[in-house]
């Protein structure tokens, strides 16, 4: 069932993100620029090209820039007891920001081939029409080329399924390089993104951070959705923290549990989308905020004021008191300063140990089948008879919190008491015993991978 809503009257609505003057400057630096389609309308009854410009996002360098997950049907009433929940924590977690500064060439590259139509995004989905097909096809020879270890089938599958939908990086006339398939949950405010990928001879232009913005201003004008979820392999972790995405998951589980497919060793991300924010226009409105705040600083402060170098030491003096050297008063020091005892710091390879130890522990309390050892054990007469040495997630994870492991290896130790633990407590043809068999085997490798890193 085609679900998608014919928003093209929302999507002329003003955007009220930054204050009026602006507001007015962002709009008179887009009225100068050629070629500039000011609207974008996603209605599935009209044209789904897409062409808008000005977005200039980090791309990510890695050949595997996609994220291999899957997903299944389902036909489960929402909880809006839960919606209600999630709602309430709503952008807690980290949101969309996509502020690589630093690569701007690069993502300039997509912007301009878009302006000058070399480019363009279409939304596309399984609606019988042959151009529609012929995207599809191109977009699952991509994914199936990109994804190796997904079988064949399965991506041709989801892509052409009816209840997903796609959107399409498009050259020439109908050649696509690149896209994203996805299913929105409306009802549970969230979207899937199901594959993600860009032909190897078309990456590091853009054309992936690109296609993020494209979908998220899409998908938040189309749907009442806020969030998105992903499972990402190794390789596209990169590519998805750089769009915004984070594995500290908000969403409470009940709420999206069920209705995507878990990828046994990817890792859940989830994107929470800033609800003002223009995503295809972000650099514009950091410049224009940028320049503002430089404007309100100089009003406020000295900082911009250079002075001349200190001249005295070509007299051979050896020492001035810091009273004056000039500006340094003006900056708000004083002599108490000197006196401040700066907090000690931690080594900087102990902070890096606590940083792998507790994204492990995170990793594994996201995985699908770490719900057994989520807590410790409780109501279970003879458990602690049996086992003496008990150990969980919530108690390694305190354990890391109050620095009790100097070292990864004295970490893995405790962590592995949780599978040994239940491997002896339990029989192995119990689903408690094959969650430990399937959490251990995805910690083993995502602590080979991060003892690579710090290597």
């Amino acid at each position: 069932m085609d679900n998608t809503k014919d928003n093209s009257l929302e999507r002329n609505k003003k955007i009220d993100l930054l204050p009026s003057e602006i507001e007015n400057k962002l709009k008179d630096k887009n009225s100068n620029k050629d070629n500039y389609n000011e609207k974008n309308d996603y209605s599935d009854n009209k044209d789904l090209t897409m062409n808008s410009k000005d977005s200039l996002v980090d791309d990510h360098k890695d050949n595997n820039e996609d994220s291999i997950q899957s997903s299944d049907e389902y036909n489960v009433d929402t909880d809006s007891t839960l919606i209600e929940t999630t709602e309430k924590k709503k952008y807690k977690g980290k949101a969309s920001q996509g502020l690589a500064l630093n690569n701007r060439r690069k993502d300039a590259i997509s912007v301009k081939e878009e302006q000058e139509g070399i480019i363009r995004f279409e939304v596309v989905k399984n609606d019988g029409k042959p151009d529609s097909m012929v995207l599809l096809t191109g977009l699952k020879n991509i994914f199936q080329k990109q994804l190796p270890k997904m079988p064949k089938e399965y991506i041709a599958r989801l892509v052409y399924d009816r209840n997903h939908y796609s959107l399409a990086v498009v050259k020439d006339k109908m050649r696509v390089v690149g896209g994203i398939t996805y299913r929105p949950f409306e009802a549970r405010h969230f979207a899937e993104i199901v594959f993600c990928a860009i032909s190897s001879s078309e990456q590091v232009k853009g054309y992936g951070a690109r296609l993020m913005n494209h979908l998220k201003d899409h998908i938040r004008s189309t749907y009442d959705i806020q969030y998105f979820l992903t499972y990402a392999d190794n390789y596209a972790i990169g590519y998805f923290k750089k769009q915004g995405f984070t594995t500290e998951i908000t969403l409470e589980k009940p709420v999206w549990m069920g209705y995507i497919k878990d990828y046994e060793g990817g890792t859940l991300m989830q994107c929470s989308m800033i609800p003002k924010v223009d995503y295809l226009h972000l650099y514009d409105i950091m410049d224009i905020q940028k320049e503002e705040i430089k404007k309100k600083i100089k009003k406020m402060t000295k900082s911009h004021i250079v002075y001349p170098g200190l001249t005295c030491f070509n007299d051979k003096v050896k020492s001035i008191e810091p009273e004056q050297i000039p500006g340094l008063l003006e900056a708000g020091w004083n002599p108490e300063m000197d006196t401040m005892l700066l907090p000690e710091e931690q080594p900087e390879e102990e902070n890096e140990l606590i940083t792998i130890m507790r994204q492990l522990v995170s990793e594994m309390q996201n995985h699908a089948q770490s719900w057994p050892f989520l807590q410790p054990v409780t109501g279970v007469a003879d458990y602690y008879n049996i086992i003496t040495d008990p150990m969980d997630l919530k108690t390694l994870s305190d354990n890391v919190d109050d620095g009790q492991y100097t070292t990864l290896e004295e970490f893995k130790v405790d962590a592995q008491k949780i599978f040994d633990n239940c491997r002896t407590y339990n029989e192995s043809h119990t689903p408690y015993y094959k969650c430990a068999n399937k959490l251990e085997e995805y910690f083993n490798e995502r602590y080979q991978y991060h003892l690579s890193e710090l290597e």
